[in-house]
């Protein structure tokens, strides 16, 4: 049997017509131009003597919608509308209207298109009814009719043909396909009735139409930020954001349904189970594909994927995130990325990160199976939640980083922001594991011979110290911590977490007896090739003094909190004066970690202490400081006049830099160029420069970035006003 036999029998004895599922794909025989009704013992209409009336031109007026409709910037031919809208056509006919004239517009998405389900849309402009989109007749001007259209605000969203259709004595007669009337139809931020509606117009502007972000990296008081050119307006992005749903084999008749989409999305973006569109790699070896820190933006995955069907490699959550948040807001879905420091991946689903030490205080890295990331990145979404009780819309936590499954797939939520902080984690979806990256206690135990487990110290503030997102309107950071949990300690915290253990995550109860004495590391922000200087402080609140034996352990890690190599044991002690603090220096020099760091530029420090019966630990996170690339434009800054960028760079090093990849590109000023080095010689220097014309006025980014076998997370970044 032919491969189309047994597709086409597959549905039969459980559907009547398969599931559309595809929207992209090739619908040139959708109507015939002539459809016969169904009756034809009683005309419809009145048949108008003289000649037959027919069409001549559908224009779909792009000037006037696009800038209505805030698409102005979508890098297509095609109308690009949002839903709960009116948009404006002009159709000329071959004469003007007669009274007993009846015509109507049909939209149509996907194969074998349906008015029950909502994929053929119906609109009249007279008495005779039609769909549920609203239609009618704006202006006539001898041949020429303005109509306009709006569409229900919970429309399917996706790429529709249009069709003109005019009653012609014994049926409908119909305009040719045309795919210059092709219409993109996209949730509506503007909309009061539409499931995204955000009220403040500082916000749609920033988390629908910005095209630039900034993602926050780094460590607790260390934050670093990476520029990302989400790109959503660029050529074939859109396409490509419909195409992972066609991939995804999405139901056609799901589209309109923001929350089937987000989690659509969600599992789409990794390709851990259903080939979606990035490979997560957290190892050091890339040689399949890209570094997660060489892309400038989601550009050129999306259009890489929607051209090959291949997953792009290679992603860590960062990337994941940039990802998702252009296909969300390509979409016309509110959306920002969002970084939680100090972020809790636990495995066995409670409150509880278990860090185990060996008896003598070092990391017993084989036995511990919990992390804490340095840092992850997720979205949030905007939308109400009709599924849910009042007062659980708003911003929602979505997350495509492929972490633990959800319904069977690799994917999280949209949990809301709202339940996670009240601890109501009854909710849809995956409120749970959220609130334990956000909230859970640090146990530390110490593993005796026998493999037995005591608990010695438990911190209950250090999991979500912070939680960081881009500010509207400007490139600072935006703390939202407090939307996300109450103050540690405060009643308002205790009774979320109480509620939260009554839904089922465990919480910590070992009895830990108090301590006189604590320690804490502190250390200035440090350039990569640069000795580290830790100060130890250990506190003795005791009324007698203490001498401390202590173990400094320091690591190489990946920003997942996972040691990739570890380089260094220094075994110290200290005495500590009664209720006084001893500060201990360590220098760590650049020839001890240098040789251990491969692609990862964080140090992980941890000093644990012995004195008499008390246990004493305190861990740091070092982020190594990479110089940056200069960037310099020149030329005339106007809409469609060349202009010329050019990058420099000088390796400050000692080493020579080899395999050099130098990319950059700016959204609604250039696609992305990359150049290739050799070797870049210590101390020596390159230039390079591109030509562009800008396509898009107003504020715009240029970011560059430069990837090498033995540097990475190199960048720079310029901004220009281009004129109109």
């Amino acid at each position: 049997m032919s491969r189309s036999a047994t597709q086409s029998d597959a549905f039969r004895g459980r559907y009547a017509e398969p599931v559309p599922m595809s929207n992209l794909g090739a619908m040139e025989d959708d109507f015939p131009e002539f459809e016969p009704f169904d009756d034809e013992v009683q005309p419809r209409g009145f048949v108008p003597t003289g000649q037959a009336l027919m069409v001549q031109q559908v224009d779909m007026c792009q000037q006037i919608n696009k800038p209505n409709h805030y698409t102005t910037a979508y890098d297509t031919g095609n109308l690009v509308v949002r839903r709960g809208q009116e948009f404006v056509v002009r159709v000329t006919f071959s004469r003007p209207l007669a009274d007993g004239d009846d015509f109507q517009l049909e939209f149509l998405i996907g194969s074998n298109p349906s008015a029950s389900k909502g994929s053929l849309v119906v609109v009249t402009f007279n008495s005779r009814h039609g769909s549920s989109w609203i239609g009618q007749i704006l202006e006539k001007q001898g041949q020429s009719v303005m109509l306009g259209i709006t569409p229900t605000p919970d429309a399917i969203v996706g790429k529709f043909r249009t069709y003109v259709a005019i009653a012609a004595g014994s049926g409908m007669q119909r305009t040719k396909r045309d795919t210059s009337t092709d219409l993109y139809l996209l949730f509506n931020a503007w909309c009061p009735t539409d499931a995204v509606f955000l009220s403040d117009g500082a916000e749609r502007s920033e988390y629908v139409l910005n095209d630039i972000g900034i993602i926050n990296q780094g460590s607790v008081g260390a934050v670093s930020s990476r520029n990302w050119m989400y790109g959503q307006f660029e050529r074939g992005v859109l396409d490509a954001c419909i195409h992972i749903l066609d991939a995804s084999r999405m139901p056609i008749f799901n589209r309109g349904n923001v929350i089937k989409l987000i989690r659509k999305g969600s599992a789409m973006i990794n390709s851990q189970d259903d080939n979606g569109v990035l490979v997560g790699n957290w190892s050091d070896d890339y040689s399949m594909g890209r570094p997660p820190t060489s892309w400038t933006g989601s550009v050129q995955i999306l259009l890489q994927y929607a051209n090959t069907g291949v997953p792009v490699c290679f992603a860590q959550c960062w990337v994941f995130a940039g990802v998702f948040n252009t296909f969300l807001r390509c979409l016309g879905i509110p959306s920002r990325v969002i970084t939680n420091f100090n972020s809790a991946h636990d495995n066995t689903g409670n409150l509880k990160t278990d860090l185990i030490f060996k008896a003598d205080g070092t990391p017993d890295r084989r036995n511990t199976r919990d992390s804490i990331w340095n840092y992850h990145c997720w979205n949030e979404v905007f939308t109400v939640r009709p599924d849910l009780p009042n007062g659980l819309g708003g911003w929602q936590v979505v997350d495509a980083t492929p972490q633990e499954t959800s319904d069977g797939h690799f994917r999280c939520g949209p949990a809301p922001v709202a339940a996670i902080k009240e601890g109501l984690l009854c909710h849809p979806f995956d409120c749970g594991f959220v609130f334990a990256e956000v909230n859970s206690d640090v146990v530390y135990h110490k593993r005796d011979r026998y493999g037995t487990l005591t608990p010695y110290r438990v911190d209950k503030t250090y999991v979500g110290q912070c939680i960081y997102t881009k500010a509207v309107g400007s490139s600072v950071t935006h703390d939202i911590t407090h939307t996300y949990k109450y103050p540690e300690g405060s009643a308002d915290n205790e009774r979320t977490m109480n509620r939260a253990e009554e839904y089922g995550c465990v919480r910590d109860h070992s009895e830990i007896a108090d301590t006189q004495l604590s320690v804490t590391i502190s250390c200035e922000q440090v350039g990569l090739g640069h000795d580290v200087n830790l100060v130890v402080d250990f506190h003795n609140q005791g009324d007698v003094p203490r001498t401390v034996q202590a173990n400094l352990s320091g690591s190489i890690v990946f920003y997942t909190g996972v040691i990739a190599n570890h380089f260094k044991d220094q075994p110290f002690s200290a005495t500590v004066p009664a209720n006084q603090k001893e500060s201990v220096m360590l220098t760590v020099t650049a020839q001890e970690y240098m040789p251990h760091l491969g692609a990862q530029l964080c140090l992980h420090f941890v000093v644990t202490g012995q004195a008499d019966d008390q246990s004493l630990i305190a861990s740091k996170v070092v982020d190594l400081q990479t110089p940056g690339l200069q960037m310099q434009v020149s030329g005339s800054p106007q809409v469609q006049q060349e202009m010329v960028v050019t990058v420099t760079f000088t390796n400050p090093f000692s080493f020579p830099l080899q395999d050099v990849y130098v990319a950059m590109e700016g959204p609604g000023l250039m696609n992305q160029r990359s150049r290739f080095y050799r070797v870049i010689e210590p101390q020596a220097s390159i230039s390079w420069s591109e030509t562009f014309l800008p396509r898009l006025s107003g504020p715009r980014r240029l970011v560059a970035v430069l990837n090498c076998r033995n540097l990475h997370q190199v960048s720079g970044l310029c901004d220009v006003h281009i004129a109109e």
